[in-house]
């Protein structure tokens, strides 16, 4: 008997049950049991079904070890429902299975769920035609070099950007194609999806997401609107907890430092946990959404071990993808977790349950859940509610690198030169052409020649800036002689083909006119 994980794609949950369901019947133990005076081969009880199917599940990197005992037991009720197993008698289709010395055994055939057929192409066609920015390496090669420069030139004297500042001007002589905040709209939503898709490791995310609930204002929303804490802010009010949920949350999180009036009561924590449980399993749906589940699920694929940053990653992406509101709740039930699973001085919540394990059982249901009853929902949301509040500083906060991505592919779209002969006709009936123009501009080159350019176009700023060093009236001879001395350092190739090294001290000659500059305020030449 062996087990694999079950990587990300399409139907991911069934494929997790029916892996559950080989494992269970190849390993089970089977034996002879008396019962009521008869005699049954090849059977188990179900206290030895929950022991060994609970250890298996503990040791598969598809659940982890948070999975409980009672968690199994219901996962063998569903067994029973669904006839995995059957009594000795051969009775199935309930749930009436409890953690005893009841027998049970296999049935002569168990058929897998079978795994639905993809979908047929006329209901994908609409969103494969969706451009994709996955090959468009040109203009990330072409964007790290006008970085460096951007960089270079912010550090730079004003004369020099001011120079930059007119050559844009002599650019904008030539007509472009204006950007429309649809189009923006656009990229904010295509290239989140192009790194979740890379992040994944799927051909394509059509049948693990459906596109028709990617919100690129949610988007934009959760990556720009957010307090000083990274907690997503909500322009409508009446969509965010009541405030009597946030002060239970936040006397609990802080207990007891939050309220020095609040009831001091035997049980009064508890009172106020079962308070807050009781508002999220009243929302409509998980925090998560029914829209986004099968998404989830497949991000549980990459729940391994060693991959670790990867799943972070893959996480930030989907949350970003949530409804404000719900993200927003979800970062104050994670932090509230979180803070109480560290919290020494809070009382005890449950008798028999640790504060952590109880945290994670308690609310894995309003955070993960499908539209549909799912026979593995529990042992799925446990998995991740656990991973979600273990790194929830990580996983909830606005991914930086793909903020600057799409706000410099923005800016890059508005700078760039597209003459409007090069624009699509609107009537050619694709919504979505202005990708296919604007990468037309940009040429995938090979590695070599990036390297080419990228070298090529910034010794020629740092020469520049060198010739800026020595000529500029407004540095001091003190200043001017530390930067040369900082550029020679840092650039000495550059720098000996500007001074040969004929003089033996290595220093430039400065002209007598420069010596008797007066001091000015001195900048960095540091990227």
């Amino acid at each position: 008997m062996s087990s694999h994980v079950i990587t990300p794609g399409p139907y991911r949950a069934t494929k997790l049950w029916n892996e559950v369901t080989r494992l269970f019947r190849a390993g089970m133990p089977l034996r002879k049991h008396r019962q009521n005076f008869r005699h049954y081969s090849s059977c188990f009880t179900a206290a030895a079904a929950v022991d060994w199917l609970h250890q298996l599940l503990r040791s598969n990197n598809n659940f982890g070890p948070d999975v409980t005992r009672q968690q199994t037991v219901q996962l063998l009720k569903k067994f029973l429902k669904n006839h995995v197993i059957e009594d000795v008698k051969g009775r199935w289709g309930t749930e009436d299975l409890e953690d005893n010395n009841t027998l049970y055994r296999f049935p002569s055939s168990s058929p897998l769920k079978p795994i639905p057929c993809p979908a047929p192409a006329s209901r994908l066609g609409s969103l494969k035609k969706r451009p994709s920015l996955r090959d468009k390496e040109g203009f990330f090669k072409f964007r790290s070099i006008k970085r460096h420069e951007k960089e270079m030139l912010e550090n730079a004297d004003p004369a020099l950007q001011t120079q930059g500042e007119s050559q844009c001007e002599e650019e904008q002589q030539t007509p472009r194609r204006e950007l429309t905040v649809e189009d923006e709209h656009d990229i904010w939503r295509d290239i989140t999806l192009t790194h979740l898709q890379r992040i994944l490791g799927v051909a394509s995310l059509d049948e693990v997401l459906d596109h028709r609930y990617v919100n690129p204002q949610n988007i934009i929303h959760n990556m720009t609107k957010v307090n000083k804490h990274g907690v997503v802010t909500l322009d409508d009010k009446t969509n965010d907890l009541p405030h009597w949920a946030l002060s239970a949350m936040k006397s609990l999180a802080n207990w007891p430092k939050y309220d020095s009036a609040q009831p001091s009561y035997p049980g009064f924590e508890r009172d106020v946990f079962k308070t807050v449980s009781d508002y999220f399993y009243s929302l409509p749906q998980p925090l998560l959404t029914y829209e986004l589940y099968e998404l989830f699920i497949n991000v549980l694929g990459l729940l391994q071990p060693h991959c670790e940053r990867v799943a972070i990653e893959a996480l930030q992406l989907c949350t970003l993808l949530l409804p404000p509101a719900s993200r927003r709740k979800l970062q104050l039930l994670m932090r509230m977790m979180s803070r109480i699973s560290q919290n020494v001085d809070l009382p005890r919540l449950h008798p028999a349950i640790g504060t952590r394990t109880l945290m994670v059982h308690t609310f894995s249901g309003c955070v993960l859940g499908s539209a549909e009853e799912g026979d593995l929902d529990e042992l799925l949301a446990t998995r991740l509610v656990s991973f979600l509040m273990d790194h929830q500083e990580q996983i909830l906060s606005v991914p930086k690198y793909l903020l600057s991505a799409i706000n410099d592919y923005i800016l890059y779209l508005r700078t760039v030169q597209v003459p409007i002969d090069s624009v699509p006709n609107a009537d050619a009936g694709d919504a979505h052409c202005i990708p296919v123009q604007m990468y037309a501009f940009c040429r995938q080159i090979s590695g070599a020649e990036f390297e080419q350019q990228k070298t090529e176009s910034s010794q020629k700023a740092m020469e520049e800036l060198l010739e800026i060093l020595l000529t500029d009236q407004n540095i001091s001879e003190k200043d001017r002689r530390k930067k040369l001395k900082q550029f020679q350092k840092q650039y000495p190739d550059i720098y000996s083909r500007r001074f040969p090294s004929t003089q033996k001290d290595n220093k430039p000659k400065i002209k007598p006119p420069l010596l008797s500059i007066k001091k000015t305020k001195a900048f960095s030449i540091r990227n």
